[in-house]
């Protein structure tokens, strides 16, 4: 991905804010008054271009670039599992690699989702989830963006997410959807 392209939104950032490097993973201050592109806007979060480098910005930190960030997620109070388990992977369909606007859903990167209650009503989720590529450079940022979406969800307290590379991931576990996003179906 080259980053900047005509349907990339221009910005200025209104405050200082923290962004994560793509791929290197390295979190930096992008200064107030930065100029740059927004060239993915997807899950709640966002990748912009800034001087030749692609930045992710996690969606608390919409403000700074003029945008609403993401609504509380809600659940009511008599939530069953299977309701919790649904919020869950509504949750996953919202992450996204910075570079691929696909869900890690749809690209066949979560193999197992599995939830345990306590006797106090707070949830634990398991997600057992793949890259593309093990070398991929984004993984710790994927698997940290997981986690923190699913420990938005009312009731889940904790998000144990395992990057585990058996089997390893190839095209054919995308969703239609997700091939014919790319070209490959």
């Amino acid at each position: 991905m080259s980053g900047f392209s005509l349907s990339s939104e221009p910005f200025t950032l209104e405050r200082d804010c923290q962004a994560v490097m793509v791929p290197q993973g390295e979190t930096v201050t992008l200064p107030a008054g930065q100029i740059g592109y927004i060239t993915q806007a997807l899950g709640g979060s966002f990748t912009v271009y800034v001087e030749g480098n692609l930045f992710r910005i996690a969606g608390n930190d919409a403000d700074a670039l003029g945008k609403e960030p993401p609504r509380a997620i809600e659940l009511p109070a008599d939530a069953s599992d299977e309701d919790v388990e649904k919020l869950v992977w509504q949750q996953l369909r919202t992450c996204f690699d910075p570079e691929i606007p696909i869900n890690v859903v749809e690209l066949g990167l979560v193999y197992d989702v599995s939830l345990e209650s306590s006797d106090e009503g707070s949830r634990k989720a398991y997600v057992k989830m793949t890259l593309t590529a093990p070398g991929c450079g984004m993984g710790d940022i994927l698997v940290d963006d997981v986690r923190t979406k699913l420990e938005l969800i009312p009731t889940v307290m904790e998000a144990d997410v395992d990057l585990v590379f058996d089997p390893p991931w190839n095209q054919s576990m995308m969703s239609d959807a997700a091939k014919l996003e790319t070209g490959m179906l």
